[in-house]
């Protein structure tokens, strides 16, 4: 779709510095919605066009982005949230920085790159529950192994007995952090089997050796339920594990690697899938101790299964069956 009015917006924890391309006029407005009615009114009267010729781009910025999203699709305004790299690069040499600036270049970006931007659309609401209780299993996690790891390092340096108090509050905190994951694990199950859309693409995906709870909530979620990616060769390139040539004439030939733009949270859950595969899976365990006997590294190996997995993953999908393993039936 082709629109007349380009708007960009540099979004901060307190305020939205939104600059119209077209007008090359700028406004400062408060991040809240408040704020928000007073841009629309704002707009109107600066653009003086209907808002469906109207495009607002604007940085992806987690908890700050998200009230503006979902203020705009209420409203019915085209938006794109867009990746801070991909602007980042798009500048070439740039010296200086500031808000005003920084909406300034937001605004060119969507203009000059009006052909292959898309349109944003918040996920539906169920996926969007799964995204936030899945970030926050997340970091519960991550303070789980540090708990862990500090008590085994006191215990190893201090001995038990020395201070027990220490060593009962390590281990109540162990004990009530894996309770609050265990908590937020079932209201994962929860919202995936009282959607009916979810819990069929649950099922088919788990069919996957390798692909458990956490992986398969992750991936529904990073392709809102299979809808955002076209085929698993994109999804494989967003998540990382999508190999790449580097060579250039006779002179530069390295050799083939995976880039490191990538989603690194679905990275590493895909790299535990493929370690859990390899050690259950019949078909994966023969391949990858068939290409260690021909000298292949074991990182390259792992990072093919990671694709053959992501590629079963999107075949029961759309194919609406679950993953048979033949090799059961093989005599």
């Amino acid at each position: 779709m082709v629109f007349k009015i380009y708007v960009g917006i540099d979004v901060s924890k307190l305020t939205l510095d939104v600059f119209i391309r077209e007008k090359q006029t700028h406004r400062k407005f408060k991040n809240d919605l408040n704020g928000f009615e007073s841009l629309l009114e704002w707009l109107r009267k600066q653009a003086k066009t209907e808002f469906e010729s109207l495009v607002i781009c604007f940085e992806h910025t987690g908890l700050y982005s998200l009230p503006l999203a979902m203020f705009l699709e209420k409203n019915n305004i085209s938006y794109s949230m867009l990746s801070a790299l991909a602007i980042k690069r798009s500048l070439g040499i740039t010296r200086g920085k500031n808000d005003y600036i920084d909406s300034k270049r937001i605004a060119d970006f969507g203009y000059r790159f009006q052909d292959v931007i898309s349109l944003t659309k918040l996920p539906a609401s169920d996926i969007f529950k799964l995204q936030s209780l899945l970030t926050l299993r997340g970091r519960l996690s991550v303070i789980l192994g540090r708990f862990v790891v500090s008590k085994t390092e006191a215990i190893r340096f201090m001995g038990k007995e020395t201070i027990p108090e220490l060593f009962l509050t390590y281990d109540n905190m162990i004990l009530t952090t894996k309770q609050q994951i265990k908590s937020l694990e079932n209201s994962i199950k929860d919202i995936i089997y009282n959607n009916q859309d979810l819990r069929r693409s649950y099922g088919l995906i788990t069919s996957v050796k390798g692909v458990g709870l956490i992986v398969a909530s992750y991936l529904i979620v990073y392709t809102q339920n299979f809808t955002r990616f076209s085929n698993w060769r994109k999804f494989a390139c967003y998540s990382g594990i999508a190999p790449f040539d580097y060579q250039s004439g006779t002179s530069v030939k390295g050799r083939t690697k995976v880039s490191s733009i990538a989603n690194k949270q679905i990275k590493k859950l895909l790299h535990l899938a493929a370690i859990c595969a390899i050690h259950t899976d019949t078909e994966m365990i023969e391949y990858y101790n068939r290409r260690q006997s021909e000298g292949k590294h074991k990182m390259t190996i792992i990072n093919i299964v990671r694709n053959k997995i992501i590629s079963r993953v999107f075949a029961v999908v759309k194919r609406g069956t679950p993953f048979v393993d033949i090799k059961k039936y093989a005599s």
